[in-house]
C-alpha cells in the first residue's frame, strides 16, 4: 500500500469566532477504507469539504497531497476531475428525474446528435444489478425510498470510476438489508483499488468496515489506529476525552396514570382513503415512562406521531385523549397548547429555521413567553442562554445562525425549543440520528430528567439497542399496524424484528 495516497499536512481552517480544524494531519493508504469519527463539531465535515472542493484551496492553511501531488482544487468539479467523489448526508439527486437520468446527468451517451436513451437505460440496468436493485431505470427518483436513493448516489460514483470515494453518514437512513448491500459494494470497490473515507457515528459499523480509524476532537487529530486494535470503549474515550460509565444511562421508571390514549386511530394517505398509513392503532402512554416505537422504514411510526400532533395531510379517524379528555388537533399550535411536543425526524426541514439564529429557533414554539406587541429580545436571549447552558450547546455566540452549527448541536437546539413549551408528552422521532456518542449520552440524560419530572416520552428509533437500553416498553409497528408490545426480558432485537416483519 502507498501510505501517502492521500495526505493532509497541518491543515487549519478558521471561521468567524471558531477554529474548525487546528493543525490536522492525516494519511490515507491506497485501497483502504479509512474512517473518521468524532463528536459533532469535531471537524469531520470541514475536512471532507476541503477534500471535495467545497472549501477551495486558499481558504485554509496547510498542504494537501493526492497521489503524491499537491492538491489545490477550486471547486467540486475540480475534485471530481481528479477522481474524488463525495456522497454527503443530504442527497443531491434530482427528484423529478429518472434513475437513469440522475446517473448520467452531464455525461449523456450520444447517438446521431441526441441522447442514446436505449444505451443509457441498458447501462443503468447493469449498474443496478451490481448492487442487487431491481428498479425500472425510467422510475422518478422521488418514488424511491431514502435507502434506495442513497444507493443511487453511490452508483453515480461507481459510474464515474472514482478513485477516492468519501461517504458522510451513508447508513443513517438505511435498513439492515440496505446496509449489508452497501458494505458489499464498498468491499468490491476496495478490491478494485478504490480508496474510501467513511464517516459515521455508528461505532459498530466503523469497527466492522474500516481498515484504519482517525479520531478528531475539537478540531484536532487525536489518533489514527488500525481498526482491528480498537474497541468501542476505546473509541468513545478518544472521542469525548472521558469515560462514559454506561452508553445507555438508565433510571427507574415508575409509570403513573395514563396521559395520552389513542383508540382505533387510522390515517389515510389522502381524503379519498386510497391507502392506510396507520391502521386502527391503539396505544396508551403513561406519565413518567419512556415508550419506544420500533418498526422498519415505512411501518407508519412517523405517520402515527405526526398525525396525532396535527400534521396529517390526509384523513384521520379515531379517538385521541389527553388526560382522559377527547382532543382533536387540526394544527400543531393546538397540540402545543394541550401539552404535546413533537421533535420531527428531519430536523433541517421540519425542526429548524436554518437562517435564523439560535435564540430565535429555541423560542419559536413559545412566542407567548417573549412576545407582547413586540418581541422582547432580552427575554428571548435569556431563555436561549438557559437552554444553551442546560444542554451544553456549542455555539460561537447567541447570534450564531443555526445552519452554522454541527448536526448534534442543531439537534440540541430543537430539544431546547420543545422543552421550553413545558410538555406533558414529548414525542422524539429519531432524536439521535446523525448525533455522536457523547451528544447521545447527554440526550439520554435529558430524557431521564424529564421522566423523573413525570413527563411521558415516546421515542421512535431505528436503533434497536437504543430502544432496549432506555425504554421500559416497546411497541412494534408493521405496515401501519401495531403488531406487538414488549417489556422486560422480552425486549430483545430478535423479538422486535420478528414483530416488525410479522404479516399475521
Amino acid at each position: 500500500m502507498d501510505s501517502s495516497y492521500l495526505e493532509a499536512r497541518n491543515i487549519t481552517k478558521r471561521f468567524p469566532g471558531v477554529v474548525a480544524l487546528n493543525d490536522v494531519s492525516l494519511s490515507v493508504a491506497r485501497g483502504e477504507i479509512h474512517s473518521l469519527c468524532g463528536e459533532n463539531g469535531a471537524g469531520k465535515s470541514t475536512l471532507i469539504k476541503i477534500l471535495s472542493g467545497i472549501y477551495p484551496h486558499g481558504t485554509y492553511e496547510g498542504t494537501m497531497l493526492f497521489q503524491g501531488k499537491p492538491f489545490a482544487v477550486a471547486n467540486v468539479r475540480d475534485a471530481e476531475m481528479l477522481g474524488i467523489s463525495t456522497i454527503f448526508q443530504e442527497l443531491t439527486l434530482f427528484r423529478k428525474l429518472s434513475v437513469a437520468e440522475n446517473l448520467f446527468i452531464g455525461n449523456w451517451p450520444r447517438s446521431r446528435g441526441g441522447v442514446d436513451w436505449k444505451e443509457m437505460q441498458a447501462e443503468t440496468r447493469r449498474l443496478l444489478s451490481e448492487v442487487g436493485l431491481d428498479i425500472d431505470p425510467r422510475m422518478p427518483v422521488e418514488n424511491l425510498g431514502i435507502g434506495h436513493q442513497q444507493l443511487i448516489e453511490i452508483l453515480k460514483s461507481i459510474r464515474k470510476k472514482s478513485q477516492l470515494l468519501i461517504l458522510d453518514e451513508p447508513t443513517s437512513a438505511l435498513s439492515e438489508k440496505e446496509i449489508e448491500t452497501l458494505f458489499a459494494i464498498l468491499q468490491q470497490m476496495k478490491q478494485r483499488g478504490v480508496t474510501c473515507i467513511y464517516i459515521s457515528h455508528k461505532l459498530d459499523e466503523l469497527l466492522r468496515i474500516s481498515d484504519s480509524i482517525t479520531v478528531l476532537r475539537d478540531g484536532q487529530c487525536i489518533a489514527t489506529n488500525k481498526a482491528s486494535t480498537l474497541s468501542q470503549t476505546e473509541l468513545i474515550y478518544m472521542m469525548v476525552g472521558r469515560q462514559l460509565k454506561d452508553i445507555f444511562p438508565r433510571v427507574e421508571q415508575s409509570r403513573e396514570q395514563p396521559i395520552l390514549q389513542i383508540e382505533n386511530w387510522t390515517v389515510f394517505q389522502n381524503s379519498a382513503r386510497q391507502r392506510k398509513l396507520v391502521d386502527n392503532a391503539c396505544l396508551t402512554v403513561y406519565r413518567g415512562e419512556i415508550l419506544g416505537i420500533a418498526g422498519l422504514m415505512g411501518a407508519g411510526r412517523t405517520e402515527l406521531a405526526s398525525s396525532i400532533f396535527g400534521l396529517c395531510e390526509g384523513l384521520c379517524n379515531g379517538v385521541v385523549k389527553m388526560d382522559g379528555r377527547p382532543v382533536s388537533f387540526r394544527r400543531p399550535a393546538e397540540a402545543i397548547r394541550a401539552g404535546l411536543a413533537y421533535l420531527p425526524e428531519d430536523r433541517k426541514r421540519h425542526g429548524l429555521v436554518l437562517q435564523m439564529n439560535v435564540p430565535q429557533n429555541i423560542t419559536l414554539a413559545s412566542l407567548k413567553l417573549i412576545f407582547k406587541h413586540l418581541v422582547n429580545r432580552k427575554r428571548e436571549q435569556d431563555s436561549a442562554s438557559r437552554s444553551i447552558e442546560r444542554f451544553r450547546i456549542k455555539t460561537p455566540g447567541l447570534k450564531t445562525i443555526v445552519s452554522n452549527l454541527s448536526g448534534g448541536n442543531q439537534q440540541k437546539v430543537v430539544i431546547g425549543k420543545w422543552l421550553l413549551t413545558k410538555p406533558k408528552v414529548l414525542i422524539l422521532d429519531e432524536v439521535t440520528r446523525g448525533v455522536d456518542v457523547g451528544a447521545k449520552y447527554e440526550i439520554y440524560k435529558i430524557i431521564n430528567e424529564l421522566v423523573k419530572q413525570g413527563v411521558a416520552v415516546v421515542m421512535i428509533s431505528s436503533e434497536l439497542p437504543e430502544l432496549i437500553g432506555i425504554c421500559n416498553r416497546i411497541v412494534v409497528m408493521h405496515e401501519g399496524k401495531i403488531k406487538g408490545e414488549l417489556s422486560g426480558e422480552d425486549m430483545t432485537q430478535e423479538k422486535i424484528m420478528a414483530c416488525a416483519m410479522s404479516r399475521d
